[in-house]
């Protein structure tokens, strides 16, 4: 019988082709555009001329030397990280819950739906949601709060820094967690049964099973969730700016509201937007780059190595 070789690779190409034409249409212009206008002087709606700047990086040292922008960096790394961290953890016990055979839990599809529930509400219907909960001085959680005695009179959450952080925070974690536990739940059913049945058969348990194979399996799962939640993270706009402006005193002004308000509020200055739209995007680039550094396959690396180097070894015995 003559065997032939199917590649099946060319399919994903071809699956790739609408993506990258609608890239290529809607998306690289502006972002080619929005880096050129970063080292020009254009300022004002509906202007198009511009000329470029004698100091190529004006834009950028003016911004880096903002207070608003340094305040605003700040503020989207501590809502991201006290919001992931909590996130991330919730996420991997119900995929723990959720994957363990022992348990079978009943019902999983109806969990699953109520907990990725929130990440399909509108940031609008979120955001008057919450000012409707923590409202001053008559709501739900201040008539909650002084009726069990945590707090003597209502509390105006919303004009106190470390609470309006609190509770952007909150809404991001409540968005996220159902959505991050899905992918996880992905990479779980992806993992070969039979390592988890050899597993079963040693006498490994629950836990031991968990962090011994399912966490190291989800290498590639959670490098990635990591990835996409820290460029979600640092783009950060429709909660803090439909739920408190940015406010109070700027406490939630994140680093996306910070660029809308420059190109869209007072003087209109675009070229600053870009100039910080850009280096936001360094910045990703940088994390994103460390990530994949500190996350990845130390194992698979070595293995490179050694193949290199009997390759290397093999030529050399050849000449």
């Amino acid at each position: 019988m003559q065997r032939t070789n199917i590649s099946y690779s060319k399919y994903g190409y071809i699956f790739c082709i609408p993506f990258l034409l609608a890239f290529l249409v809607f998306s690289l212009y502006p972002i080619l555009y929005t880096a050129i206008i970063g080292f020009t002087d254009l300022r004002g709606m509906g202007k198009i001329e511009f000329h470029f700047l004698a100091k190529p990086f004006e834009n950028f040292n003016l911004i880096l030397h903002n207070p608003s922008f340094i305040t605003s960096l700040k503020n989207t790394a501590i809502i991201w990280i006290i919001n992931f961290i909590p996130q991330i953890a919730l996420a991997l016990l119900l995929t723990a819950w959720f994957t363990n055979d022992r348990l079978r839990v009943k019902g999983q599809g109806a969990f699953k739906v109520l907990l990725y529930m929130p990440n399909i509400i509108t940031a609008a219907t979120i955001a008057i949601l919450f000012n409707s909960l923590f409202a001053y001085p008559m709501s739900p959680v201040n008539d909650l709060a002084v009726r069990f005695g945590f707090i003597a009179e209502p509390v105006n959450f919303l004009i106190q820094k470390g609470t309006a952080r609190g509770i952007v925070a909150f809404i991001q974690f409540w968005m996220w967690y159902g959505s991050t536990m899905i992918v996880l739940i992905a990479g779980v059913l992806g993992i070969s049964p039979t390592l988890f049945e050899a597993a079963a058969i040693d006498g490994a348990s629950g836990i031991q099973t968990f962090f011994r194979i399912t966490l190291p399996s989800l290498r590639t799962i959670l490098l990635y969730t990591l990835i996409t939640s820290m460029i979600g993270g640092l783009q950060m706009f429709d909660i803090p700016k439909l739920f408190l402006m940015g406010g109070p005193d700027n406490a939630t002004l994140t680093t996306s509201v910070f660029i809308y308000n420059q190109a869209f509020s007072g003087s209109y200055l675009y070229n600053r937007a870009a100039a910080a739209s850009m280096i936001m995007f360094i910045i990703i680039a940088i994390l994103s780059a460390i990530l994949f550094y500190v996350m990845r396959d130390k194992d698979a690396e070595k293995r490179k190595k050694e193949q290199k180097e009997m390759i290397r070894a093999a030529r050399r015995l050849a000449a």
